[in-house]
């Protein structure tokens, strides 16, 4: 059955429900893992959003992410690979109706790192972009029900403008230092893929 696209207010939980996977998400990378964040709409206060708790952890080694997928699997987690996106390991919780989503990226894969990161912090603090993307989202839920690739085109012109402006302010902020202290205390600095497979976290 296809994936129901619902868009609900934005819930404090949402949070909560992060740190909790993150301890589970952490014990079994350990010390492969050197920043893990909240990313995605979830992760944006105030934003409506597909309650999906997008997580993305960055490794020293992806085959060493391989080597625990059952790890993964006994946690409750598909564990797809690549699934589309070359240089990426995508986990996902709950079949159909989705719970969670990890995105793991190598540690020099600054590019898809600052992305991620870069469009979080611009929806956490501009309000009005913010609250077009709302309007956006819920208007495409109601359209595109079961059709996440009908669901992400809708969205694509946006992303993609509000993601360039995001990247411009973060260059700006972080300079070369790409990667933003991660949650587990070490310190770095919308594409065709996620639309085909539904796998995308904004």
């Amino acid at each position: 059955m296809p994936q129901h696209i619902t868009v609900v207010e934005y819930s404090p939980q949402w949070p909560l429900k992060y740190e909790r996977e993150k301890e589970k998400i952490v014990a079994i990378l350990k010390e492969n893992c050197t920043a893990i964040y909240h990313i995605g709409s979830t992760s944006v206060p105030e934003l409506a959003a597909k309650p999906i708790i997008d997580i993305m952890a960055v490794v020293k080694s992806l085959e060493r992410v391989d080597a625990v997928s059952a790890d993964f699997s006994e946690i409750g987690y598909e564990y797809l690979g690549e699934f589309g996106m070359s240089g990426r390991r995508y986990l996902r919780k709950g079949g159909d109706e989705r719970t969670h989503q990890i995105h793991i990226f190598q540690m020099e894969d600054s590019c898809n790192i600052r992305r991620h990161l870069a469009f979080r912090d611009y929806m956490r603090t501009h309000k009005i972009e913010r609250e077009e993307y709302e309007k956006l989202k819920r208007s495409l839920a109601k359209r595109f029900p079961y059709d996440i690739n009908g669901y992400c085109d809708g969205k694509e012109e946006f992303v993609q403008k509000i993601e360039k402006r995001a990247l411009e302010q973060y260059e700006k902020e972080k300079g070369n230092d790409t990667v933003s202290k991660g949650s587990v205390g070490i310190k770095f600095t919308k594409d065709a893929a996620d639309r085909k497979t539904g796998s995308g976290t904004i």
